[in-house]
């Protein structure tokens, strides 16, 4: 299983540790990537908070991402770049775990992630807990080769029907193989969360970006997502139906409801602000 460890870990090296409370890590984006969207330095995040979850419990049970109340986007993190993370622990448990972290490059924050939640599943559906324990001593030890991240193929997306600067859906088709399922899980392969939600967001400020009444003269970025809720697993070769709906900006911000549903059930949920900046 070549992939494993490789397809879609964002960490490293763990420089720093401290049981059941917090961890200190680095990833080097590979410098040959197109791009590293902020969605995957959360997710990097997310992983180095899973690290010190997973030792916790002696690796009975692994995080799997539910709910994350806020998520600031600072800056950006390009290809070449070493991410320096932190992971805070605020409780955990054989149940959940709550967390918040944020990622750096050269000293700036670019991410923040707060009130993280996770339940706790057992680990034996999801990967090898010999394999996790001999990562998880590499990781504080030596280190992963860097390098072995090649990037992911965007998945399909037609754009459906709305209301130019008001509202958008589209269908996203899941995969139904890829090299991230056998890192995501190895025995339960699942579409990761960030990159629906990476998805999502680029649906979402295509949107913004249709809208009228924004100031002169300024760049639209994401800012901030709130609420996000993932609801149910999503399994390769699922078919979503995405939709977000805009507020009209005001005041150089606008907020833009995101939703994903297989069959009409929903999957997952989020609002994203977008904010109007100064040309550079």
């Amino acid at each position: 299983m070549a992939e494993h460890f490789a397809a879609f870990s964002f960490v490293d090296r763990i420089t720093e540790f401290a049981p059941g409370r917090g961890a200190r890590g680095t990833f080097a984006v590979p410098p040959g990537l197109p791009a590293f969207p902020a969605c995957l330095v959360a997710e990097a995040v997310g992983q180095l908070a899973a690290w010190v979850a997973m030792a916790h419990v002696d690796f009975r049970g692994r995080p799997v991402a539910a709910l994350a109340g806020q998520t600031r986007f600072l800056g950006n993190a390009a290809p070449g770049d070493t991410l320096v993370l932190t992971a805070q622990i605020e409780s955990c448990d054989d149940e959940a775990v709550s967390y918040a972290g944020w990622a750096e490059v050269g000293g700036v924050r670019v991410l923040e992630l707060s009130d993280c939640f996770g339940a706790m599943l057992p680990v034996e559906e999801f990967d090898s807990p010999a394999a996790l324990r001999e990562r998880f001593e590499l990781l504080r030890g030596a280190g992963a080769p860097p390098g072995r991240f090649h990037g992911i193929a965007p998945a399909a997306i037609d754009v459906g029907a709305g209301v130019p600067g008001q509202s958008a859906t589209a269908i996203l088709r899941v995969p139904a193989s890829a090299p991230y399922f056998a890192d995501h899980f190895p025995r339960r392969p699942v579409y990761p969360a960030t990159l629906l939600l990476d998805a999502q967001i680029g649906m979402a400020m295509e949107l913004a970006a249709q809208a009228p009444h924004w100031p002169a003269g300024k760049t639209l970025v994401p800012a901030r997502m709130t609420r996000v809720k993932v609801r149910a697993f999503t399994l390769p070769g699922q078919t979503l139906e995405l939709a977000a709906d805009l507020t009209p900006p005001a005041d150089g911000h606008a907020t833009i409801a995101m939703t994903a549903r297989v069959e009409g059930k929903p999957v997952a949920t989020a609002r994203l602000e977008v904010a109007a900046l100064d040309d550079r």
